[in-house]
Formats: structure tokens, C-alpha cells, sequence
């Protein structure tokens, strides 16, 4: 109740004049009307304890002094800016390792970027916080305060009429001292705003942070070309992912994939990351491939682009052919067989082309197992299929301006990306590598035995090696040589120990 709260604030204003002149107040000025007043002091208990022993006056008029008829504003206004203000803007940073304290502007009248760089020994801390106070120093107008480190924009939030605690570091203690005294005297208003660092967005605010971080570096460092430059480069002639970013150029993952969010080609055809698909693969290189065909359009005449990938090491070969016969599928083998060997095993779907008498013969010469999976199951050629969508992503992707490229050089960078710059962080090592190094990420080191559930007889058969294993699939040491089991039906062989026997308990 309001009489409450009122007869509450009686008592410790009273109780607090005693304690500081030992004295009560000569009159006490309510703001109630005077019959109001009449009534709560003869019926309200809360009131009636408040004023117990109170010989002043009470009154419900106002004084008559200009004081009390002025509006009174018990906390002063904040010189801190809650939104951007339209004023200038600073850009600030600090270094520990080259002791550099920077301020950077754009000078509002030449439009030219100005800056002041100071020496300051100690750690980062030190030098940012010299650098806020420069600025404050420096600046008596409204300003925008822009710094990519979250604690110099806690401190500069936190500092008006702030009270500051003991500090062990002298330097940072005298640093803060100076700001809260400057804050706190400050008459124009600031804003403050945090950003993130190492970020390629557009804007005058990137822009800014990027120059100050530019002059916060030691000479080595600047000197040297800017390695996230040189992947910005490379990432716009070719498109490769977020982890043949981090391999080439020893970026973090964090600055990898900022380049790749920030590129526009790569938002309107994201490209997939590199799926380890479902379907068996080879124990090495060029042991199993499997070769398919697809359409792309923008080829004109040449939209037909057969495909073949090594189910080992994903390394890719691709050629535009003006049909999809045999003798298409014959010229797309022979360009493949030169320029990654010759498979053992070729898998294909069930087509005409893929079918035919004349390719059997070409199988036959080559010396090439030819097998087919299910009629009208693409499932089966999943590998290939998923290389077909990233193929034509990347396409697309390197598409370019105005001026296309003709079809074989587009198809051209497209494989070199795919076998020489793509790679996943579990293999940093690009497929190309892989399949003429014939690393053997798939084979375990250790081969535990495992019981399987042969698809022939649906008996539980083993225990045998487990050779290697992926997503629903693993390869198992049969007496028959190499055996694909689905995962489902693969159990890990534990062996049973004897339990000792336990004493039986004697009858009485």
C-alpha cells in the first residue's frame, strides 16, 4: 500500500538524521491533501508508528522556495549512448607482441584515414586500455568507440561514476583510473560497440577494424602477404571447401568458413562436403570404380558428362561427350584409364550403353570386371551419384561473369578442384594423393574379430578379421577371400570366460 511505503520512508529518513546530526526533522511535508492527512494520522497504525514521539510539524503543503517547485532528478543522466550516435568513429586496438597502441578515423573533412600509434609496454591489456584513453583524451566531441576486444568494451560500458577495486597491476591501475576520471567528467556523449576480428565483411566498420589491425601488427607479420587474402583469392577462382582452405593456407576453421559464408556464388550452390556414401568400397586404389552418366545443360552439345570415381579414394574423372551410346562410354573409359589406371573392377547401372555387346569387349580387352547393380536401383551407384551433384555445384560455382569459359576448360577446373584441393578434416589429404599414395585411411590398424550373418545362408558364421567398415557397410577376411557385409549384421566376436565356481553353502 502506498501509506505503507510512505510511513517506511519516514522511519529511515528519521532514523537516518539521528544517526548523522542527532536531531529529528523541524517539519515533515507529505504529499497527501489535508483532510487525507487528518484521517490517515488518526486511523492508519503504520503512520501513527511512524510519527511516534514526533514533536514537528506536519504538513501537507510544500514549501514555498524554488527548490522544492523545480523537477529533481535523483540519478544524472548518462553520458553513454545506448544506440549509435551520428558523430565520428573510432577504431581502436593493442598488441602485446609488437607493444603497439592504435587509434584509427576517417577525418570527417578529407575523408582520409588518420591514425596515432604509440609504444606501449606490457601486456594487451595494457596497450588497449592506453589506447581508450588517447581517445578519450583526444576526442572531446561525440564519438563512436569500435573494438574487436570484448574486454576494452566491458571496462569503457562500465565506467561512468564507476568505483574501482585494488588492481595488482600498477599500469592497469593508473590506465583505469585516468578512464574513469575522464568518463565521468566527460560532457558529449559516446557509444561503444564490440565487432568481431578477422571477419571479411563488407562495410565501413570492417574496414576500420581491418586498418587498426593492420597497424597493431609487428613488422614482421606486416610485411609478410596476408595469408587470408591469399585464401580469399584462390577461394574466388576456385571454390574449394572450408578444410582445403585450413590445409593450404593454415587457417583456422573459423576463418575458412567466414570466407565461404561470405562468397556469393558458394550461398546461391552450396557445396556439399564430402560424404563417405553407403555403398562398398576398394581395399586400394583402382580396385572398384563405379562410372555413370549425367546431364548438364549449359554444355550445349556436350551435356552429357560421363563420370567415374575410385570407390577408394574418391578421385574423380569426368569428360563431356556429345551422347550417352557405347562409343561415348568407350572414349570416357580410355581418358580415364590414362589419367588414373586401370580398375579391376568397373560397376555401372543397368543402361543400354553400359549393357551392349561393344562394351563388353572393351571390358574384355582392358582386362576389366564389369558387374551392374539392381535394374532401376540407383541406390546402388550412390558414390557416383552424389559426385554428379558436386560436380555440377562446383560448375556452377565457377561459372564466372559474362564471358563463359568453353566446356572442356570449365570441366578442366572443376576436376582439378574436386582430386588437388578438396579434402574433409578427418583426411586433410586431397583424393588425388590418396589414390596414387594408396593410403589406406580405411584400413584399421587393428583387425578385431567379428561374427557375421552370411547373406547366402543367414547363418552366423566367424569369427573373422574385420578389414575395414563405414557408414552401414563393412568388409570382413573370409577363408573365400574379401566378404561386404551390411553393418547390421555385423556383431563384435567376444570371447566367454569361465566364472570360478562359487562353494555351495553347507547344510546343517
Amino acid at each position: 500500500m502506498p501509506q505503507e511505503l510512505m510511513a517506511q520512508l519516514v522511519i529511515k529518513a528519521r532514523s537516518r538524521l539521528r544517526t548523522l546530526a542527532g536531531c529529528d526533522f523541524t517539519c515533515v511535508y507529505l504529499p497527501l491533501t489535508t483532510n487525507a492527512l487528518d484521517h490517515l494520522l488518526q486511523n492508519n497504525n503504520h503512520l501513527q508508528f511512524a510519527f511516534d514521539s514526533y514533536s514537528g510539524q506536519i504538513s501537507a503543503h510544500n514549501p514555498k522556495h524554488k527548490l522544492f517547485n523545480s523537477a529533481f532528478k535523483l540519478i544524472p543522466k548518462e553520458i553513454q549512448s545506448r544506440e549509435p550516435l551520428n558523430a565520428l568513429t573510432i577504431f581502436m586496438d593493442g598488441s602485446g607482441a609488437s607493444h603497439k597502441s592504435v587509434i584509427v578515423w576517417r577525418n570527417p573533412c578529407t575523408q582520409k584515414w588518420e591514425s596515432d600509434v604509440q609504444v606501449v609496454e606490457g601486456s594487451p591489456q595494457v596497450a588497449e586500455l592506453a589506447a581508450v584513453v588517447r581517445a578519450f583524451e583526444r576526442f572531446n566531441e561525440p564519438f563512436n568507440l569500435v573494438t574487436d576486444s570484448a574486454y576494452v568494451a566491458g571496462v569503457v560500458s562500465r565506467a561512468e561514476r564507476a568505483s574501482l577495486r585494488e588492481v595488482a597491476n600498477p599500469k592497469i591501475y593508473n590506465l583505469l583510473s585516468k578512464l574513469i576520471q575522464i568518463v565521468s567528467h566527460r560532457k558529449q556523449a559516446f557509444y561503444v560497440m564490440h565487432v568481431r576480428s578477422h571477419t571479411d565483411l563488407p562495410g565501413f566498420i570492417a574496414e576500420g577494424n581491418r586498418r587498426a589491425d593492420a597497424l597493431a601488427m609487428s613488422i614482421e607479420l606486416a610485411n609478410l602477404p596476408n595469408r587470408f587474402q591469399q585464401a580469399q583469392l584462390s577461394h574466388a577462382m576456385f571454390h574449394q571447401n572450408p578444410p582445403a582452405l585450413v590445409r593450404m593456407f593454415h587457417l583456422t576453421r573459423d576463418q575458412a568458413k567466414a570466407i565461404v559464408a561470405t562468397c556469393p556464388n558458394c550461398q546461391k550452390h552450396q557445396l556439399p562436403s564430402l560424404g563417405q556414401g553407403v555403398n562398398p568400397r576398394g581395399l586400394g586404389s583402382c580396385e572398384v570404380w563405379q562410372t555413370d552418366v549425367t546431364h548438364f545443360p549449359q554444355f550445349g552439345r556436350q551435356k552429357y558428362i560421363h563420370v567415374s570415381v575410385d570407390t577408394f579414394s574418391g578421385a574423380t574423372f569426368a569428360s563431356a561427350h556429345r551422347g550417352e551410346r557405347a562409343k561415348d562410354v568407350i572414349n570416357h573409359l580410355v581418358q580415364a584409364f590414362a589419367v588414373l589406371g586401370t580398375p579391376n573392377k568397373l560397376k555401372t547401372d543397368n543402361g543400354p550403353a553400359y549393357t551392349s555387346a561393344e562394351l563388353n569387349r572393351f571390358m574384355s580387352e582392358w582386362g576389366v570386371d564389369h558387374i551392374t547393380g539392381i535394374p532401376h536401383s540407383p541406390t546402388g551407384q550412390a558414390i557416383v551419384e552424389r559426385k554428379h551433384q558436386t560436380l555440377k555445384r562446383l560448375l556452377e560455382q565457377q561459372k564466372g561473369g559474362n564471358e563463359i569459359a568453353a566446356p572442356t576448360i570449365r570441366l578442366s577446373k572443376g576436376l582439378f578442384t574436386l582430386n588437388f584441393l578438396n579434402c574433409s578434416y578427418e583426411e586433410p589429404d586431397p583424393s588425388i594423393l590418396r589414390h596414387f599414395t594408396n593410403s589406406a585411411k580405411h584400413k584399421l590398424t587393428e583387425r578385431p574379430e567379428v561374427l557375421i550373418k552370411d547373406p547366402d545362408t543367414l547363418q552366423i558364421r566367424g569369427p573373422y578379421p574385420l578389414v575395414t567398415q563405414g557408414r552401414g557397410y563393412g568388409c570382413v577376411s573370409s577363408p573365400e577371400g574379401p566378404k561386404w557385409i551390411p553393418g547390421k549384421w555385423i556383431k563384435p566376436f567376444l570371447t566367454k570366460t569361465s566364472k570360478p565356481k562359487q562353494p555351495e553353502n553347507a547344510v546343517a
